[in-house]
This record gives C-alpha cells, structure tokens and sequence, in this order.
C-alpha cells in the first residue's frame, strides 16, 4: 500500500531568484554566476526519484495554491502586496536576499499551497501517513513583514498554523536540519508553547547572532524553541548524537501531534553555503529516527518541507534517501560519491563537537 505522498508541480523549478553569484547579486567586480537557489538541485532530486522507480510508488499529489488569507496567517498584507507588485511588474528582492521573479508570486503561493496540501493529506487521509513537498521558493527565513535568505512566504509557519486553526491539531513539533537557522519559524512561535521548535544548525553561520542555546523562547512559550548550535565540521556522528541525547527526549516530552520538517539538505559534505559534513546515511539516519518518534506520538504524521540545498549534484542522492526512509521503499541506489570523504572522518564525532552538544543538553537540562 502506498503510504508516502509525493507533492511537487513544474512551476516550483520556473521560478526566477536572479543571476547573481552565491548569494550576492552581479555588479562591479561580481560576475553573474547564476543563483545558488537554482532549481537544478530541486529538479534533478525529482528527476532521480523518477528514474530510481520509487515515485510510481508514491501517491503523486498535486498542490493547491495558497490563498492570500491563508498567507495572512503569518504575513503582513503589505509584504503580500510587495511581493504580488514584484511579481506582476520588474521583479526585484522583497527583503533581505529573497529575489522575485517575474510571476514568482503565484509560484510562492503554490509552494506554500504545497505544504497545506501535505498537511490536509496526512491528517486526513488514514492511508497516508508521511509526504514529502519540494517545495521552491524556500520558506524558514522568511518574517512576517518580509522575505529573506531565497525565502518569499514561510511555508512551515503557515502550514502548521493551517493545522491548528482548521484541522484541529493542537500540538506540533517543527524539526528543522538546514544548516541554517530558521529565524523566521522561530520568530512565528517563540511565545508559543503550542508548537516546539527544534533547530540543528551550522553555529554561526547566517543569519548573524541567532539560533544560540540560549534562546529558548519567552512567555508561555519559553522551553519550546530548542536551538542545537554545531560545530562547522559536525558530520554523521555528530548529528546522531544530538539526536539521541536532546531530540529525542524533548519530542518524548512535548508528544506532538503532528511533526513537519524544514528538510534542508545543505548541511551536506559537498554544500557551497555551509561547513558541515552529513552524508546521504546521515540524513537517512535522521529520517529513521523521527519516523520512530512520529509512530509513536504522533500517528506516524510526518511533513518533510524542502528548503535548503545547494550542491547540485548531491542533494538528490540526500533527499532520495530521506523519500526512502519516509516510504520504507528502498531502491538500488547507491551514494557514489562518499567513498572520496573515506578520511576526513565525516562519520566520527571528535571530543569538541560532542562537547558542543553537552553544553546545550546541560543548559537545558538534559
């Protein structure tokens, strides 16, 4: 029985986040590189799931597009009117680093629409316990006044509010693996003890002063954001440990009801904007160890947003080994890459990274 869907639509690959290098735009000395948020690594991550044979497999569904007042959920109607102004005019960034496009106002409203999709399937429809949505533009950065980091609208943000505010889910646990940290889920829930925020993330790296151990939410909401800060380095170990000593034993104190993850694979060994070392057998790992939590606490109910991811060439082989995990359907495919990672000891755990993790596990006493 297929159980696992699969949400995605051409347009995610259409839109346009400019011809810049990295993450800067062209000019002067900067010769245009094209984006490193391309849809090369969202379409030739759907490409290798097709050629694989796992997506005849999968339930194929397609998104809705989000409403604005669905938007409104998080967003301010100036922001939704910027972007749609953008969009429908010269394009241009809508914040800080979130380039639209030319009609990419109605691509961001179909990826949002993707996660509200994904959420409506798995609560429900009884068969469909998981789904993945590749969605593009990205969401966690975004604020609620304006884009940022390649984000336009915050997919996750709005799609757990969706769950909450129609479909009667109470309590959700937000895991966030991008080697960014997702300042804009956080901001949307730091007051909220509705909703945990989990972030593993590269420490220090942008956005600039956020995700440290300390932050741990205010108010009602203090104890529900958990920001897990590693070492540049941290790799498959490193990962699994954080994992076993604060993850876990947070989900299993919280007891979600739904888990939706800011599936970011650019804390990958080959990444460009980031440092950390996880391979596709980390993130396979990742994926096994939440499923276990989800079938435990929270009906199996699990979301995987795409966000982050910026190799290319490896990001599939990552996120075709979450997809598998997600569906227990395994394929022949192998990494072909990480025998050339053999010795730089991606999947060992040196004694200051995993110092780094005890010193949140104390701070929030674990």
């Amino acid at each position: 029985m297929k159980e696992t869907s699969f949400i995605y639509d051409e347009s995610y690959f259409w839109h346009n986040s400019g011809d810049g290098a990295l993450f800067e735009p062209a000019g002067g000395y900067l010769q245009a590189n094209g984006s490193v948020e391309s849809p090369e690594s969202k379409r030739r991550f759907k490409n290798l799931v097709e050629r694989s044979g796992l997506l005849s497999k999968l339930v194929q569904t397609k998104p809705i597009t989000a409403t604005n007042e669905q938007l409104e959920y998080f967003h301010t109607k100036k922001h939704i009117e910027n972007v749609k102004r953008l969009s429908d005019t010269t394009g241009g960034d809508c914040g800080d680093s979130a380039i639209v496009g030319i009609g990419s106002f109605e691509i961001a409203k179909l990826a949002v629409g993707g996660a509200i999709t994904a959420v409506e399937t798995v609560v429900k429809d009884k068969a469909i316990k998981t789904a993945y949505v590749l969605t593009r533009p990205p969401g966690h950065h975004a604020v609620s006044d304006m884009g940022m980091g390649f984000c336009i609208f915050n997919n996750a943000v709005i799609a757990a509010k969706h769950a909450q505010k129609i479909l009667g889910i109470k309590k959700i646990l937000i895991l966030d693996w991008d080697a960014h940290h997702g300042n804009g889920v956080e901001d949307a829930f730091y007051k909220d003890n509705t909703v945990m925020y989990i972030s593993i993330h590269q420490d220090g790296l942008e956005p600039i002063d956020r995700g440290k151990k300390e932050h741990i939410g205010e108010g009602t909401g203090k104890g529900y954001t958990i920001n897990i800060p590693l070492y540049a380095g941290s790799g498959d170990a490193v990962y699994d440990y954080a994992f076993s000593s604060i993850v876990e034993p947070k989900v299993a104190e919280f007891e979600p009801e739904l888990i939706l993850i800011c599936a970011g694979q650019d804390a990958s060994i080959f990444d460009p904007l980031a440092r950390m070392m996880l391979s596709c057998e980390g993130y396979r790992k990742m994926t096994k160890r939440i499923k276990k939590l989800a079938n435990k606490y929270s009906q199996g109910r699990i979301v995987c947003l795409h966000e982050g991811g910026y190799c290319p060439v490896y990001v599939p082989f990552c996120s075709l080994a979450i997809v598998e995990e997600l569906s227990e359907i395994y394929t022949d495919v192998k990494d072909p890459f990480i025998y050339a990672m053999a010795g730089t000891g991606y999947d060992k755990m040196l004694e200051h990274q995993k110092e780094k993790v005890d010193e949140t596990r104390r701070y929030l006493g674990l």
